[in-house]
């Protein structure tokens, strides 16, 4: 059968009693149809049956004669059956209808009790460039399906040099209800936080768990003792974890020694629990020293609560904290292992006492060896602490595997042309330019250039090496690429 022939067939069809014929019949005629069987589509708009009328929305969407659709798909979008609505809010996007009829149509959809609808409104309206109704647009900020609060918030950003799109964000950040409110707070610069503050302060006591977080986010930056006030009282009375949390990393940032009795009561929360050990970190180490060796050492804490009171530990400082960490190097709970060994790369960075740098170094670099779940976080703790760099060339000599090569490598700064032990570092750096690692390839080249940015320079008889050094800015690699360009050039420059 020609395709005059079916077409003539889904003519006769579109006119059968059978519901069910008539539907496929437009299917068809949207897949085969020329222009001028639009007006066969838009006549049955007003079919009785719901699944003709859709599959009329959806025929003109596949025929592709945007006039035909004008006055048709704005009706079959206020139909009373969601399946039409769907179809037609659909096809009047993909034909890119325009009119001051189409935007009406899709404010008004954007109440639809159907979310498909409620996607698709917010699509039309976005390839319109135009908000609708903004009221409505910025309900939706408080919608439950993600696909629908993430297209509004999106529009109403587009949107946002709109004078009635910005009041109706401040209106919904006052006096909204919910995650509408909530996202509306989220999503404004914070340069409307003055203009919000009196509201922002009634916020902090809001039912909504989602809205008392951002009214909180929003204050913390607000150096005013009244406002320190708000937040610390709300803490105290505070009995949604989430928001204890968030008011707990707000509020110990800043040391206020307020917090204090308030961490202690959810150091137990398996939520909070991690903020309260944090916050208790910058407090009067007197008060919170106790509560933090028991928060780490006791096994009935949760293993992210003991890791943020491993880290705290370690920014206290107290005198016994690096025997405390030390004795939990090991622990077999990778998460504890990693809070023990952020407070260990504390006390490094704060300076150990002489009796503690050794037992540190020995104990850090044997972990470096065996732990191979954190190597990257080990090689940092070890940063700048000197008393290791016997144990870490031992390492960059004969390493159990590629990554822990590479982070020994990295260790040895090669920035003392006068050191005889930073000399033979460079000759490691050099035999390790062919390592079958990139990572390793890598920490040899940026060694190499540590080494000749420090006014040193390659050992004699060096040719093969420079060779190798070009054959790596050929590397698959594209950092391992760039450095060894970047060393080239400092060689050709520097001294040979």
């Amino acid at each position: 059968m020609g395709e005059d022939h079916q077409i003539a067939f889904l003519l006769r069809e579109s006119a059968q009693p059978g519901p069910e014929r008539r539907a496929a019949a437009l299917k068809g005629l949207g897949r085969i149809g020329r222009a001028e069987h639009a007006r066969v589509l838009a006549g049955a708009a007003d079919d009785p049956d719901p699944a003709v009328r859709a599959a009329a929305a959806q025929g003109l969407a596949r025929l592709g004669v945007p006039e035909a659709g004008e006055e048709a798909l704005p009706l079959l979008m206020g139909d009373a059956d969601p399946g039409v609505r769907r179809r037609a809010s659909v096809a009047a996007t993909r034909l890119g209808l325009g009119g001051p009829a189409l935007p009406r149509a899709f404010a008004r959809l954007l109440a639809d009790p159907d979310h498909h609808v409620r996607i698709n409104a917010l699509d039309g309206l976005s390839a319109l460039g135009v908000p609708g109704d903004v009221t409505a647009l910025a309900a939706l900020l408080g919608d439950p399906d993600p696909a629908v609060w993430g297209r509004a918030r999106t529009l109403l950003y587009r949107c946002g040099e709109d004078p009635a799109v910005r009041a109706e964000v401040m209106r919904t950040a006052r006096q909204g209800t919910g995650a509408a409110r909530a996202r509306a707070l989220e999503g404004l610069p914070e340069r409307c936080t003055e203009r919000l503050l009196d509201s922002l302060l009634t916020a902090l006591h809001d039912p909504s768990p989602a809205v008392r977080i951002q009214a909180a986010r929003r204050l913390f930056p607000v150096e005013r003792q009244q406002v320190q006030g708000k937040l610390v009282a709300a803490l105290r009375t505070e009995e949604h974890p989430e928001v204890a949390a968030g008011l707990l990393r707000g509020l110990g940032g800043v040391g206020d020694e307020r917090v204090t009795a308030p961490a202690v009561r959810w150091l137990r929360d398996p939520v909070a629990g991690p903020s309260a050990a944090r916050a208790l970190g910058t407090a009067d180490p007197g008060t919170a020293a106790p509560h933090l060796r028991t928060a780490l050492t006791d096994k009935t804490f949760s293993p992210h609560t003991r890791a943020a009171a491993a880290a705290a530990v370690g920014s206290a400082g107290r005198w016994d904290a690096v025997w405390l960490l030390l004795s939990l190097l090991d622990d077999p709970d990778d998460v504890i292992r990693a809070g023990v060994i952020d407070g260990l790369e504390t006390l490094v960075e704060n300076g150990l006492r002489p009796w503690e740098r050794h037992p540190v170094a020995w104990a850090l670099t044997g972990h470096l060896a065996t732990d191979d779940r954190h190597t990257w976080r080990t090689r940092n703790a070890l940063d700048g602490l000197t008393q290791a760099l016997p144990d870490v060339r031992r390492l960059a000599d004969n390493a159990p595997s590629g990554e822990v090569l590479a982070a020994a490598l990295s260790l040895l700064d090669g920035d003392d042309p006068g050191d005889e032990h930073t000399r033979q570092d460079v000759r490691r750096f050099l035999l390790r330019l062919d390592d079958p690692h990139e990572p390793v390839r890598y920490e040899a080249v940026l060694g190499l250039e540590r080494w000749t940015e420090a006014g040193g320079s390659l050992p004699p008889g060096s040719e093969v090496d420079r060779c190798r050094l070009a054959a790596l800015t050929e590397d698959a690699s594209p950092r391992l690429r760039q450095a060894a360009a970047r060393l080239r050039g400092l060689l050709d420059t520097g001294p040979t």
